[in-house]
């Protein structure tokens, strides 16, 4: 049976699980008012918000395609 002989190392680290650690301070976003936005990032937000939107229509329109809402009564 072999040993082995382990000596400690000078770095160690202790480890605490989240839920046995001090709470920390959360921030508030109250009183923060608006964010000021550079003319790119609007169109940039605005292009994106209709990107949404023809996605959203596009599958709202599937949706009723394989419903079977949009074919002709015999």
């Amino acid at each position: 049976m072999a040993t082995m002989n382990v000596t400690p190392n000078a770095a160690s680290y202790r480890v605490v699980h989240p839920l046995d650690d001090v709470q920390e301070v959360k921030c508030s976003s109250e009183g923060l008012g608006r964010i000021k936005m550079t003319p790119a990032v609007r169109v940039s937000l605005r292009v994106l918000r209709g990107y949404l939107m023809f996605m959203t229509m596009m599958l709202i329109y599937h949706v009723c395609d394989l419903a079977g809402m949009f074919t002709k009564l015999k």
